[in-house]
Order: structure tokens, then sequence, then C-alpha cells
């Protein structure tokens, strides 16, 4: 059964998430970053209810599938999307092996096709992706009308810790106070980072706060270096910036029908 287990592992790498299976063996041991994801599940586990029975959760960028399967061994009904086939195709596999596979329902979609989905979730993990987005606003905003509970969330950052004490409204004359220390910052790259081309931002500290606030979610706790817990609030769907979500949305659905 291992060699079997081996087998499927090496015939589908490579993996970027190491995955403890049951019988002992890991998709990844020798992760550049270390025992990858199950170091930042380690960071967040202790506020995570431990039943999460009745609890609709939505995995963003699922990749292997380790946070989804986590998920759902706390009882969690799981929907989990990704771009990526191959992934896709690690995390089906994965949780097979797990006998979860009733429990997570897997979809290739990009984010912004969650603006068509009338589904609300009690938790939504939202890890890894945000600076990978051309268009991390819209997401975060698209996000925010799934949610109806607590969000789990996490992004590459730049440096700094501070956070400015911003007022409500500033002159056209005190613009200074845009390059100040703690401002909400987000930088914008332009080639790569890391090699990688889909790196298109990091947002300081400030600033991720700020994002989250902005989309409807309060409460926000910051777990560890990048990593944060809050929850949605009503309020967010009567903002007054929802004219032109719904404007955005629906260019989307224009596009996607297109596409098809």
């Amino acid at each position: 059964m291992k060699t079997s287990i081996n087998t499927e592992i090496e015939r589908l790498a490579p993996w970027f998430h190491n995955l403890h299976l049951p019988d002992g063996s890991q998709t990844a041991p020798d992760h550049d970053l270390g025992d990858f994801p199950r170091f930042k599940w380690e960071q967040i586990n202790p506020v995570l209810p431990q039943n999460l029975r009745g609890w609709q959760a939505l995995d963003i960028g699922c990749n292997a599938g380790f946070y989804s399967i986590e998920l759902a061994k706390r009882g969690a009904q799981v929907t989990a999307i990704d771009i990526d086939p191959h992934y896709l195709r690690q995390a089906r596999w994965a949780a097979s092996i797990y006998g979860l596979e009733r429990q997570i329902e897997f979809h290739q979609l990009p984010i912004y096709q969650l603006a068509h989905w009338d589904r609300k979730f009690d938790l939504i993990w939202f890890m890894g992706v945000l600076y990978h987005l051309r268009y991390p606003l819209l997401a975060l905003d698209i996000v925010r009308q799934r949610a109806r509970g607590l969000m789990v969330f996490q992004s590459l950052t730049s440096p700094g810790e501070q956070v400015l004490d911003i007022e409500n409204d500033y002159s056209l004359h005190q613009r200074e106070v845009l390059v100040a220390e703690g401002w909400p910052r987000m930088s914008f790259i332009e080639h790569r980072l890391a090699g990688d081309p889909t790196n298109w931002w990091a947002p300081n500290h400030a600033c991720v706060e700020a994002l989250l606030r902005s989309s409807g979610f309060q409460d926000i706790r910051r777990l560890d270096h990048e990593i944060y817990l809050c929850r949605a609030t009503e309020e967010a769907e009567k903002a007054w910036f929802m004219p032109e979500y719904d404007s955005a949305v629906t260019a989307l659905a224009k596009i996607s029908t297109q596409d098809h």
C-alpha cells in the first residue's frame, strides 16, 4: 500500500503542499520552506473551533488541499477552488486517501467567478492568494459577498509594523500624510518577485487591516506574521461603492459568457 502511495506522490509531483498522509508518507518532505504549510496551520489552529460540524467552508486557492483536508477533518463541508488543474488533481487524490472526498467539493475556478455564486460560507480560507491577483480589492469585495462569518486571511507583505492613527478626511494640501510611516501602503511589483510574475502586490501591515475594513470585515486580529482572523459585517452590503461593484461583476459575467 505504501509503495502504491509513493508511486502516486511521484506521479503527481511537483508538490507545493507537504501533506502528511495517513500511512506516514509525505508529499514534499524536502520543501524549501520547511514543513509547509503545516507550520502555518499550527499558528492558526488554536483559535479555530475544534468541531466544525454544520459549517460551510470555502478554501480559495486550495493548492494540494492541506487546509481543506484539515477543515474537513473537523467536520466542515468544504468547497475548494483553484485555477491550476495540477493542484486540483493532487487535492482530489489526497482527499480520497483521507476518505474525505464526500466532504470536499473541488472546482477549477478563478476567484472573480465567485461573484456569480449565491452561496454564503461560515468560514472563508483566503491565504496566499491576494498578492497574486491583478485586481485585489475587487477580489476582496467579491469574497466579502460570500462571507457570513469568519475569514482567515494571509498575504505576502512589505516591511513595516507601524499603524498610523488615520483621520476620517484630509484636504488636498495634506497629502504629505500619504508618505508618513504607518500609512496604509501597497507596493506594486511591475516585474517579478522571487521569480514569479504573478507576485503583483505587497501591502504593509496597516494596509492589510485597511483593506479588510474597507471590504466589510471587522474584529480583525493578527494571529502571526502576515496571518489575520476577521469577521464579516452586514454593513458592507449597503456600502457606497456597491454600484461600482455591481458594474464590475456584471462585466465579468459578460466576459464569462463570451468565453463559453
